[in-house]
């Protein structure tokens, strides 16, 4: 008996999953294009905790304008270019900043509320 390729129902199955991810995700199959990012309002300090996996530390740039963090990274597979609006205003200067095994956190300070003028 002569075996005929075109009637296994297997035969392109990885094809398919990725095309079914395609049409789910919009773009590339695989993996969500979002960042995890989950940031928590400690009182006195925000903390930020990113998840960018594959990427070396040296590789991430970040910037605070007291509103706004912006996190750029590249790693081999993907590049990270998120800008993430803070839930209170902070002392940029007083970032703190780590990273271990793809997780970043940075620790701010809040900014101390706008000073009373007295007036003589």
């Amino acid at each position: 008996m002569v075996r005929d390729d075109r009637d296994d129902p297997f035969d392109n199955i990885f094809d398919e999953i990725e095309r079914m991810m395609n049409d789910m995700t919009g773009g590339d199959a695989g993996f969500a294009s979002e960042t995890h990012i989950d940031v928590y309002d400690e009182g006195s300090t925000l903390r930020l905790v990113a998840d960018l996996p594959g990427v070396d530390k040296d590789a991430i740039d970040l910037k605070c304008d007291g509103e706004t963090l912006t996190i750029s990274a590249a790693g081999d597979r993907r590049e990270y270019d998120e800008r993430i609006r803070l839930p209170a205003r902070v002392d940029e200067h007083s970032a703190s900043a780590t990273f271990n095994n793809g997780v970043l956190q940075v620790t701010f300070d809040r900014a101390e509320d706008s000073a009373a003028i007295d007036v003589e």
